[in-house]
């Protein structure tokens, strides 16, 4: 028998890091001030099912005088063999017509028991009109029936159903508690493990005891326990790749971010999960940035383009390409990754400032007209805004009167592209500019003029040269230069062929950045 079901709670007082819920039931079982429908929410593997199973053994043999049938009854619900207690699967058990027929079944009294318990596991699972058939019943159910709900999911749980239930949230086991489950276990199975290997196991558990204890039993095999066992068989764990995450983003390191996501998907490590602790760790610094009284624009725009890129995973064909994506936007976030500033400083260590412009002065204008356009490509974010504040030290700045639309230029497009992707919708077509460059601006007499975007994925092309997609790029790009531009969408290689010049391009991804 695996070790997680043989070493599984069957007392409260074997019940591992959920020391309020324990005490709050057990007085509840106690003074016989149980309720009739209960509601356990938490992470996997925090103890809702065992605990459901323990509080069920109180409810079955509550008033029974007969001692030696209450310790049959609890011997049959440790092994699945009481009628009275029914074990239901919300996955499997979601249809309307699952829900009647428990309806219908939850009038006959209990056959052996004081008690007929109904523990619904997953219950997020059942749909709402199985939750609505099961509504008045789980209210007002006979005197000896009563419910028990687990679910991992509690948002997904209707409000109806959460207001007719005691809910109890299972927080995540701390990783002591569990190492001292782990080493109880290893005592009991005379298991040879060393405390640096058991200290590994549980982080990499992060807060589920049943998952520590199963990678402890896939382990025993070994004739002595490691640490690095433990990381030669499970690879990093969340906590570490966030870390390193972290570390690659504040070094503007791309390769080592590509890499780490390379190797989550080749791990089958999910995506989506890593992003969760990301917003987990930006949000924890947004809060102490607000008590600091820091500034948190730079964690408001990481937390929006890291919501965005959570949103993506879930129905991108491609969902590691989503987040490599995102975290390289991040990576070419200079407030983000290294900020002159160092109160707003997300990433790694603090470097060499790079801002952009969000509305340059006319001077800036002139002197980005006098270099050219292709001459100013070649620069490095550095080098222009030397260039920009030693014109404007000349020239002096315009009086804001005299200016009604930014100077239409290349550079000034570049520059007012966190705008543009800062107003459009959907996310999916956000996704799709950040992925695009600038090729090309071509001015007409009348004014507007024609501006060229290029793509490396067909697919990122298409989505952007839709009617309707252009037609929104359009419509920002008017609003701000106060011109009528028309947006041409190509791939990289019908611009720069084999053999052609090799032109530099700027990823409208660093210009993203500025957005979030």
């Amino acid at each position: 028998m695996s070790l997680y079901r043989l070493y599984r709670p069957k007392v409260f007082a074997d019940v591992v890091g959920q020391d309020a819920v324990v005490s709050t039931l057990e007085n509840a079982v106690s003074q016989g001030k149980l309720s009739h429908a209960y509601l356990f929410a938490g992470s996997r593997g925090t103890g809702k099912t065992s605990v459901a199973r323990i509080l069920a053994k109180a409810m079955l043999t509550q008033g029974m005088t007969d001692g030696k049938l209450a310790e049959q009854i609890r011997a049959a619900v440790d092994d699945g063999s009481l009628v009275d207690l029914v074990e239901i699967d919300g996955a499997s058990y979601r249809r309307i017509e699952d829900s009647r027929d428990l309806v219908e079944k939850i009038q006959f009294s209990p056959v052996a028991s004081a008690a007929k318990v109904y523990i619904i596991d997953e219950a997020h699972m059942l749909t709402n009109a199985a939750f609505n058939a099961l509504l008045k019943t789980i209210e007002e159910p006979p005197p000896y029936a009563y419910f028990i709900l687990a679910t991992t999911e509690l948002q997904k749980i209707p409000s109806t159903i959460q207001s007719r239930c005691q809910r109890f949230v299972f927080r995540q086991v701390p990783e002591e508690d569990i190492i001292r489950r782990l080493q109880f276990i290893a005592d009991q199975e005379r298991i040879i493990v060393d405390r640096p290997a058991l200290r590994t196991i549980a982080h990499h558990a992060d807060g589920a005891v049943r998952d520590a204890i199963s990678l402890l039993d896939q382990l025993r095999s070994l004739p002595k326990i490691g640490a690095d066992d433990v990381k030669e068989r499970t690879g990093d764990s969340g906590h570490e790749i966030v870390e390193k995450i972290m570390a690659a983003i504040g070094g503007h390191d791309r390769k080592a971010l590509l890499e780490i996501v390379r190797n989550m998907e080749s791990a089958g490590i999910s995506l989506e999960s890593v992003t969760r602790m990301l917003l987990s760790v930006i949000r924890t610094q947004l809060h102490q940035a607000i008590d600091d009284g820091n500034p948190i624009s730079t964690h408001a725009r990481t937390l929006s383009l890291l919501l965005d890129t959570l949103r993506d995973i879930r129905i991108a064909p491609v969902p590691g390409l989503v987040l490599e994506a995102a975290l390289l936007s991040l990576c070419n976030d200079p407030e983000a990754s290294a900020s002159a500033e160092p109160k707003t400083r997300i990433f790694g260590k603090k470097t060499a400032s790079i801002a952009v412009s969000a509305k340059p002065s006319h001077a800036d204008a002139t002197a980005k007209a006098q270099s050219g356009s292709d001459s100013q490509a070649d620069l490095s974010s550095e080098d222009r805004k030397a260039e920009e504040e030693s014109a404007s030290a000349n020239v002096g700045p315009a009086p804001h009167a005299i200016i009604e639309a930014p100077e239409l230029t290349i550079s000034s497009i570049r520059d007012h592209w966190p705008a543009v992707l800062r107003d459009i919708s959907p996310p999916s077509l956000k996704m799709s500019l950040r992925n695009g460059h600038v090729h090309a601006l071509k001015a007409s007499e009348g004014g507007g003029g024609r501006l060229t975007l290029g793509f490396a994925s067909a697919f990122h092309r298409d989505k952007v040269a839709k009617t309707e997609a252009s037609r929104a790029v359009e419509q920002i790009l008017e609003k701000i230069f106060k011109r009528q531009l028309r947006v041409e969408c190509i791939l990289e290689e019908e611009e720069n062929g084999p053999g052609g010049p090799d032109k530099e391009m700027v990823n409208l991804a660093e210009a993203a950045a500025e957005v979030f």
